[in-house]
Formats: C-alpha cells, sequence, structure tokens
C-alpha cells in the first residue's frame, strides 16, 4: 500500500478535512474512481495534510 500525498500542508485540521470531503465528493458528482483510502495526517512541524491510496 502505497501513500500518494496532496502537494499542500494546511494550518488546520478542518481545512485539511473540506479537502478530503471534497475528494470524496467529486468522485461521486464526476464519477470518477475514488482512492480506496483518504485520510488526514499531521506532520512533524505541526501541520496537517492529506495522503491517500489511489
Amino acid at each position: 500500500m502505497r501513500w500518494v500525498y496532496w502537494s499542500r500542508l494546511y494550518d488546520s485540521k478542518f481545512q485539511a478535512g473540506c479537502l478530503v470531503r471534497r475528494m470524496e465528493n467529486d468522485g461521486w458528482l464526476f464519477g470518477i474512481e475514488m482512492p480506496r483510502e483518504i485520510e488526514v495526517y499531521r506532520s512533524r512541524k505541526g501541520k496537517y495534510g492529506v495522503r491517500y491510496v489511489p
């Protein structure tokens, strides 16, 4: 299982969570194949990012 990391880090967990919801909704709305797993993670510097398994 290889994670793909989104290129941007966010200051809050809420902002990263909004990106996760958008990825889920875009897949449903546009019929794009959804990633198997999407999650919010915290970097070593305290910022939040999104990673997923295609």
